[in-house]
């Protein structure tokens, strides 16, 4: 059996700079990765649409009118790429993220370190000899004193329990393993189960083709305007003059990014000035519209305050004011779920063959061969695209058959919440690490500052 210092679980953000800090250590590591290549969430997820909703490049306006440079979704390990890449968007697409995240792997030689179409089934340590031993799908063994879950908190599909999911006879799919190959939905009826981040990316996509699209809604979210567009070439080059001052900058912000931050308390204004300033805000989209303000968290009247502006920008974006209605998030405080930076998502509802469902007053019944069957009727459509996300954070840990310490398992340790320290450890796994895991801000933030700060 082969016997090393190390062994990283996943071949993403996380793992390929786990691997690379490893490396340059001089410890043997040796990596798994269930993919063919590296990338992971940005390898699995190529549904339509698919990009990073932390910007690539922006510039902001502060208070003074002077440009504040934001951080990039992107390494801050590597100068000399920062100044070479150049991103096409302010929010990159996956194909972007993805090309940036092989050319790091192919620089720095990382991939001879993983083995890939290898998925990771046990993992058990040994206290007399404080080893972990790893067992892969195919049957091999590795022992390591330390072993290091980079799996990430996007890395297991939900798949609903709908009753006849299996008998569906269209083409059935889910956001978080979408075909590397083209899906076209020309001339199709399709629906689309699920209204998150990946549903509002995604859903705009799908209608510019589709012949009937029907979108299943269980909860509306509330969405910031993203604003996307080709980049601004002085932005980039002004960006580029001040990288490692912006990058500092951003590990000591609650963001992991250089946006404004907590410089204005919403209950000091009054309507007016409050409207001007979310008119601002909503102007710059994305990270813009959530950090400036020192209570909209704590105070449930400030709160609704922005969360009623949002409400109020989406009725002057959808036509019909019933569906406008549905779309408005009414049961949960603005930022208390993640925000999504949407790109002409509530338009779409205008076109007349793009149709919403609304789940909490007809809920799905069942999936049959032809369509998808509510309380209310029965839907015939060709494909249906499940966007319900992912068993986030804890899913690609419990996945595997991890075991600590006397033998207990890591589902039963978590079976009343996962209890984590800083996101990095779990009592009784010992040198069991996990990187942006539960308990960290993760994907609150700008995901790669707090990868990099687990790592180090």
């Amino acid at each position: 059996m082969v016997h090393l210092d190390a062994v990283v679980v996943g071949a993403g953000f996380s793992g390929l700079y786990m691997m690379h800090r490893l490396r340059q250590r001089g410890l043997s590591v040796q990596g798994f990765e269930a993919g063919t290549d590296v990338g992971g969430t940005w390898y699995w997820n190529r549904y339509p649409g698919a990009r990073c909703d932390s910007e690539s490049l922006s510039l902001s306006l502060s208070l003074s009118l002077s440009l504040s440079l934001s951080l990039s979704y992107s390494y801050s390990f590597l100068p000399e790429l920062d100044q070479d890449w150049h991103w096409p968007e302010r929010y990159s697409e996956q194909p972007e993220i993805l090309k940036y995240i092989e050319h790091v792997a192919t620089t720095l030689e990382l991939r001879k370190h993983f083995r890939f179409d290898t998925r990771v089934k046990s993992e058990s340590f040994d206290a007399a000899s404080n080893l972990w031993t790893i067992g892969t799908e195919p049957g091999d063994q590795v022992t390591a004193r330390f072993l290091i879950m980079a799996t990430g908190c996007l890395s297991k599909p939900n798949w609903p329990a709908i009753d006849g999911i299996e008998s569906f006879g269209g083409d059935q799919f889910h956001t978080g393993q979408w075909p590397h190959s083209d899906v076209d939905f020309s001339g199709k009826r399709v629906a689309v189960i699920g209204t998150g981040s990946t549903g509002i990316q995604s859903i705009p996509k799908i209608a510019q083709q589709a012949d009937q699209l029907f979108v299943f809604q269980r909860t509306a979210n509330h969405c910031v305007p993203a604003h996307n567009g080709p980049m601004d070439p002085q932005a980039e080059s002004a960006y580029k003059a001040r990288y490692a001052e912006t990058r500092e900058k951003a590990r000591h912000t609650i963001s992991g990014d250089v946006v404004p931050e907590g410089y204005l308390t919403i209950m000091d204004l009054d309507d007016d000035a409050l409207e001007r300033e979310l008119d601002r805000s909503w102007g710059q989209g994305g990270f813009y519209t959530q950090y400036p303000y020192t209570d909209l968290m704590t105070s449930y009247e400030a709160n609704e305050r922005v969360a009623e502006y949002s409400r109020n920008h989406i009725r002057g974006r959808v036509k019909d004011r019933r569906v406008a209605e549905l779309l408005c998030a009414k049961d949960h405080p603005f930022a208390a779920k993640r925000l999504w930076a949407d790109s002409f998502y509530f338009e779409t509802f205008n076109e007349d063959h793009v149709h919403l469902v609304d789940l909490q007053t007809t809920p799905i019944r069942a999936i049959d061969k032809r369509g998808v069957a509510t309380s209310e009727r029965h839907y015939e459509v060709d494909a249906i695209v499940f966007a319900t996300g992912f068993d986030a954070m804890t899913g690609g840990l419990s996945a595997v058959d991890i075991r600590g310490r006397d033998g207990e398992s890591l589902r039963d340790a978590w079976r009343g919440g996962p209890m984590n320290y800083l996101g990095l450890g779990v009592a009784g796994f010992p040198n069991l690490f996990t990187v942006t895991g539960p308990g960290s801000p993760s994907v609150l933030t700008n995901m790669v500052s707090p990868i990099e700060q687990h790592v180090e």
